[in-house]
């Protein structure tokens, strides 16, 4: 058994049988190509392999001049019938050809015979070898492996390498005396692609005369992996109604053949399709992909298809492998189906005065896929439903529509109502591909029948107005509300009680329903919004049944209350110098502004008042005031004359604004510990009114100091008395120690020291002086006493009673005083 080689030291070979050798080529381009093959070839049997695409790059046709062989795409030459090869061998050319180029090219193949060869054995006088580079190779096109040396000496041959002494073990041997190679079992190339192996030629004694020879095994893949799909079922999905063309989804197989080569090259085709009428899909049979032939596909006829795939390897051709798999489509729902009503018409009826119930369901019936958009229904009443007695709605789990009485019908009105109701699905109608317009709304008659029944008082309408003047008196009658029996269309044997009456304004009379006052009537009532004030009647009739109706008197404006003021108000002199008055006036805007404002007399001399835009006066003084509070009397009038007198409080502060406005209080008197704020004026007066008293009293002590004046004032100032004495000269309890007379009538006394009081006939001298405080002068007393000496001193109290009030009168006019 021979192997075919591909080039110089290359082998391919897969699934080769003991009695068959396969040469496979690539030799340069469109030469004579050479394989030694056995003599005896199967039907179907794999010759060899040519590089077409080395000969013409583009082969449109490929024959074979020999009807014995079948040339593939790829350049397999394969037997089409057994063939016995004789001794000559045998020819044939693969004709190749090129529409596009015009070009034809011919590659000649010559098959051999392999024929025994004898050995030969090196002679012992041979004692030298010369040993030679690479001068031993394989025969192109022949596996036999020869040396140079065994021209004339016996050469032995061996292999070694993957597949003979490594794993797998024992797949190649190789006779040592010919140096055929053969393969001993099959090869699955999926597993092993190639195995490089080497090659020696040794003489009986063991000598290597050349160097060990690379061998490249390359298994050639033989065709023995069916393609098949990687999942075995497939879903797709598309719409319904889709356009032709449409790509439903693209399937794939696998083939663990050589990848490039024709083992590989798969072809998609449809076996059937379920159900096979009519035709719906094709697919492209290189790439896979399913698209749609027709829009014909409707989802209410058929939801779903089953196609059987095949994919088959060998660019599709009959001996090639192939599987098979099935692939499902399912048709996506579109609303291409208008729902539609069981019944052309409805009857139905309802008591009248009956509210929610329902007295009708609706069924329809819809082609499109169950429980969603496309099938759920909405229902509209269309005509018939003007007074909003109906309503109609969708039940969830049925989808029937309810239609209900959500408001009172008459019998004795209306004893019919025919009701046109049409019905459309939640989601927009899909326009299928084969059809021109959209279908119309569905729609159905529904008559009901109003049925009468004996109902108790009507109170139409359910709200009655009536008008009464402001501040009418109690005792006067007013029209109350008036109930009807709708059988009789009248009021007689009804009885009226009142429900609501907030400020007790009424008494209704049982049997005409009439208001009597109870009370004046007042529209500037905290009960009267918006001039109304409301009643609740409620009429009965002889055996119970009632009805509710409301009362509402709208009470006319009248001038009954003059403008008022009702609050204070702060002049503050740092921000402007009036204030503005906002009257208000209880009674309505007829009655209201334009205000005149008025002063009192007494006010006259210091104030002035004017209007401002009719609604409000601006308050001046006339001239610039203290600080304090003024009540100034005004008088404010209405549109219609109507005023009254108000003494208003006026504040004048020392503020920018009335919330920073500390008063002080009138009277000093009313400072209580405690309850003083000082503001930052009145401290800082008082801080300057004790300086300044502080630098009088240094300035007196100074100068008594620096003068040598005896002191007037008494030895015994403790004891707080003087001894007087008649005479012109001193006594004998006056002395010295006593009392001293200054010299001078330009000295001036500490004052601050005279504590005491004078008892009896002061003793005064001629001398005088002044104190200058604020355009305030104090002159010493100029009285004489008996002994005709003047004395030039002030007590205490003279002297307290002069700074005081001035001091006083400073701290008042500078400083903010606020009881708390």
């Amino acid at each position: 058994m021979a192997v075919a080689s591909a080039a110089p030291g290359s082998i391919f070979c897969k699934q080769l049988l003991f009695s068959l050798l396969v040469l496979i080529l690539f030799c340069d381009a469109c030469q004579k190509i050479s394989l030694q093959v056995p003599s005896h070839l199967q039907a179907e049997t794999l010759v060899g392999k040519v590089n077409l695409e080395e000969c013409l790059k583009s082969s449109s046709q490929i024959l074979s001049s020999d009807s014995a062989f079948r040339i593939l795409e790829d350049g397999s030459i394969y037997t089409t019938h057994d063939l016995l090869l004789s001794s000559e061998g045998k020819t044939f050319s693969i004709l190749l050809s090129d529409s596009q180029r015009q070009e034809q090219k011919e590659i000649e193949i010559v098959l051999l015979a392999r024929e025994e060869k004898a050995s030969k054995k090196r002679h012992t006088k041979d004692r030298v070898l010369k040993r030679s580079k690479r001068r031993w190779a394989p025969i192109p096109c022949s596996m036999i492996i020869q040396s140079d040396a065994a021209q004339n000496y016996t050469i032995f041959y061996s292999i070694s390498g993957p597949g003979v002494d490594k794993e797998p073990f024992n797949l190649f041997y190789i006779e040592k005396d010919t140096g055929d190679i053969y393969c001993t079992r099959s090869i699955d190339r999926e597993q092993y692609d190639q195995f490089l192996v080497y090659g020696y030629a040794t003489t009986a004694d063991g000598y290597a005369p050349d160097y060990p020879l690379p061998l490249l095994f390359k298994v050639e893949d033989d065709n023995d992996n069916a393609p098949y799909f990687e999942t075995k079922m497939t879903v797709f999905s598309v719409p319904e109604n889709c356009r032709s063309g449409t790509s439903v989804g693209q399937v794939t197989a696998i083939d663990n053949d050589e990848p490039g080569t024709l083992h590989t090259r798969l072809k998609f085709k449809i076996l059937q399709q379920i159900p096979d009428h009519p035709k719906h899909f094709s697919i492209h049979p290189d790439t896979g992909v399913i698209t749609t032939t027709t829009p014909l596909l409707d989802r209410e006829k058929c939801d779903t298809y089953k196609l059987v795939m095949e994919v088959r390897d060998m660019g599709g051709q009959p001996f090639g492998l192939f599987n098979t798999g099935t692939i499902t489509i399912s048709l996506e729902d579109e609303n291409d189906n208008p729902p539609y009503f069981t019944e052309t018409s409805y009857f139905t009826e309802v008591e009248e005065n009956r509210i929610d119930v329902v007295i009708l369901r609706l069924k329809v019936h819809d082609l499109d896929l169950a429980n969603t958009p496309h099938s759920k229904a909405v229902y509209t009443i269309l005509q018939g439903n003007e007074n909003g007695n109906f309503k109609i709605s969708t039940d969830p789990n049925t989808n029937e529509g309810i239609l209900c009485v959500v408001k009172p019908l008459n019998y004795e009105l209306n004893r019919q109502v025919v009701l046109q109701i049409g019905v459309l699905n939640e989601a927009e109608f899909t326009k299928a591909a084969n059809s021109q317009t959209p279908p119309s709304m569905c729609t159905t008659t529904v008559t009901v029948k109003i049925k009468d029944s004996d109902e108790g008082p009507e109170c139409e309408p359910p709200v009655k107005i009536i008008q009464s003047k402001d501040g009418l008196p109690a005792g006067k009658e007013l029209l109350g509300y008036k109930a009807l029996d709708p059988e009789t269309r009248s009021g007689e044997g009804l009885r009226y009680q009142k429900l609501g009456d907030e400020d007790n304004w009424f008494e209704i009379n049982e049997h005409t329903g009439d208001l009597r006052t109870v009370k004046v009537l007042d529209r500037e009532s905290k009960f009267v919004k918006n001039n109304q004030y409301n009643v609740s009647v409620v009429a009965r009739d002889a055996v119970g049944r009632s009805c509710t109706g409301t009362l509402v008197v709208l009470l006319e404006d009248f001038n009954d209350h003059p403008p008022k003021i009702e609050k204070d108000v702060t002049i503050c002199k740092h921000d402007k110098d009036y204030a503005l008055l906002e009257p208000e006036d209880d009674d309505g805007p007829d009655n209201g502004p334009p205000f005149q404002f008025f002063l009192d007399n007494s006010a006259n001399k210091l104030w002035t008042i004017e209007s401002k835009n009719g609604k409000q006066g601006v308050l001046r003084a006339k001239q610039n005031l203290d600080y304090n509070y003024y009540s100034v009397p005004i008088q404010i009038q209405d549109r219609h004359g109507l005023s009254a007198k108000h003494v208003l409080s006026v504040r004048i502060c020392d503020c920018t604004t009335p919330s920073d406005c500390r008063m002080a209080v009138k009277d000093e008197r009313d400072i209580k510990p405690g309850n003083v704020i000082l503001g930052k004026w009145a401290i800082l007066a008082m801080v300057l009114g004790s300086a300044l008293l502080l630098c009088i009293m240094f300035t007196c002590f100074c100068v008594t100091t620096k003068r040598t004046v005896k002191k007037c004032f008494p030895e015994d100032v403790a004891q707080q008395n003087l001894i007087v004495s008649n005479t012109e000269g001193p006594g004998e309890e006056v002395t010295e120690a006593n009392i001293r007379i200054p010299t001078q009538t330009s000295n001036i006394c500490d004052t601050s020291m005279s504590v005491g009081t004078l008892g009896g006939q002061g003793i005064k001298t001629q001398q005088s002086f002044e104190m200058v405080k604020g355009g305030h002068t104090l002159e010493s007393s100029k009285g004489v006493g008996q002994g005709g000496i003047d004395t030039g001193r002030y007590a205490y109290t003279d002297w307290q009673s002069f700074t005081q009030p001035r001091l006083g009168e400073e701290s008042i006019r500078g400083h903010t005083l606020i009881k708390n």
